[in-house]
């Protein structure tokens, strides 16, 4: 780990539980800076805003920028501003982050009125957002079928409640992709994107980063087909024996992030 100089650190499962703060997270961040290694907070999350998680973390006593913080809707955002010039039309279905990630990329929305007043997107870009409609599927699945380009923020099928997995942001993709036939760009891990543009800002290479996740099938095999190192903490999802006959397979495995603290002091010193 001594060549390690940027993080790309998931956060549910590796930097807290809900709201609950891991053991050790304002050590872990201290360690971070005294060893002066960067990081960026990357998320397949695409509803909360990057203030929102500034502000969490906050609670925690953890003293963030918001650049730090990059989730899929922020990707998303870059990613369609590369492409296309500001002031081009958009459809989103998604919850305020994404939202914000695109006005501030100073594209112009469309609302399910104009789609259906016979207005096209050029571009459709799907996250979560658990108050969806079916008018607002079926707005999206006009726009694609009239040939805008068709972004899914994440590829998550589920994510976790008090009531167990509840249906993701790949879920809402899959209506849209099942109804149109079109298969979606995806930003969010593992998808190569959301890993170029943490990288881009963390003016990292692929020898000195390292991506910190406790999920097998995003945050490890994104780190795999970037290219850079991969460390699994065994805090969140994914448990020792689910490493047992898989193809991905991370570089390190750690229980936690105290141990990650412990391990990178101990490659400073040798």
């Amino acid at each position: 780990m001594q060549h390690i100089q940027n993080l790309i650190i998931d956060m549910d499962g590796v930097l807290w539980h809900g709201n609950i703060p891991m053991p050790g997270l304002a050590d872990f961040f201290a360690t971070l800076r005294r060893l002066d290694i960067n990081f960026m907070l990357a998320t397949n999350n695409a509803a909360k805003t990057p203030a929102l998680y500034q502000q969490k973390l906050a609670g925690f006593g953890i003293d963030i920028d918001t650049y730090h913080v990059l989730n899929s809707a922020e990707a998303t955002a870059h990613y369609v501003r590369n492409e296309h010039e500001a002031g081009t039309a958009v459809y989103l279905v998604g919850d305020v982050g994404l939202h914000e990630a695109m006005k501030r990329q100073g594209f112009r929305i469309l609302t399910i009125e104009e789609v259906f007043a016979g207005e096209t997107a050029v571009v459709v870009a799907v996250g979560l957002n658990p108050n969806i409609t079916y008018k607002e599927l079926a707005a999206a699945a006009i726009c694609v079928r009239k040939g805008a380009q068709f972004i899914g923020c994440n590829p998550d099928p589920s994510y976790p409640s008090e009531w167990g997995p509840l249906p993701g942001a790949g879920a809402l993709i899959a209506v849209i992709e099942t109804s149109t036939g079109v298969q979606p760009t995806i930003i969010g891990k593992p998808g190569p994107a959301i890993f170029r543009e943490a990288m881009s800002r963390l003016q990292g290479t692929p020898e000195n980063t390292a991506m910190v996740g406790d999920r097998l099938t995003t945050d490890i095999a994104g780190g795999k087909a970037a290219g850079i190192q991969t460390i699994l903490l065994l805090s969140g999802v994914t448990h020792k024996d689910d490493l047992n006959g898989s193809d991905i397979q991370p570089d390190y495995v750690l229980a936690d992030i105290s141990e990650l603290a412990a391990r990178l002091k101990a490659a400073k010193l040798q």
